[in-house]
């Protein structure tokens, strides 16, 4: 068998340039996701009704997920198709955060761990009243927009 380096015998100016690729695509999707959220924003959706948060969800995963198969298409860098990972962590990070967040009296005094989660990135109305209402932003479209875009970019990418 033969031995194989981490770095695959690349050089640092290699594993550089893709460290700088992967946080271009990384910033790439968060963008898509911001385009997403101006055109929504346009018409000054209602913020209690369900339908522009069902919609802000399914477009946060597709418009990503097209512009990483376009990006990925044209550019051919195999670096866009691990941007899930950035999704991964930012979801990790931000679920922890949310977790030591104070409970309050209000909507979600007595919830558990995995409710408390649960009605802060996932449900579209009687959530959780942590970060401020922000938490299907940041807890759920951003790291799916990540998703949505590393698929587009699998999907993208000659083999």
């Amino acid at each position: 068998m033969r031995d194989q380096h981490i770095t695959q015998d690349k050089s640092i100016a290699d594993l550089g340039r893709e460290s700088l690729w992967f946080i271009v695509h990384t910033f790439l999707a968060i963008t898509f996701l911001a385009v997403v959220l101006g055109v929504i924003s346009l018409n000054h959706p209602d913020p209690d009704s369900i339908m522009p948060k069902l919609l802000g969800t399914v477009l946060a995963f597709l418009v990503p997920m097209i512009g990483g198969f376009l990006i990925a298409h044209i550019q051919q860098n195999q670096v866009a198709r691990y941007v899930w990972i950035s999704g991964l962590v930012l979801f990790c990070v931000v679920c922890v955060w949310v977790l030591d967040l104070p409970t309050g009296n209000g909507l979600c005094e007595t919830c558990g761990t995995v409710e408390k989660l649960w009605r802060t990135f996932f449900t579209f109305s009687h959530g959780s009243g942590l970060m401020g209402g922000d938490g299907l932003l940041v807890g759920a479209w951003m790291p799916l927009s990540m998703i949505g875009y590393a698929i587009g970019a699998g999907l993208g990418l000659k083999s």
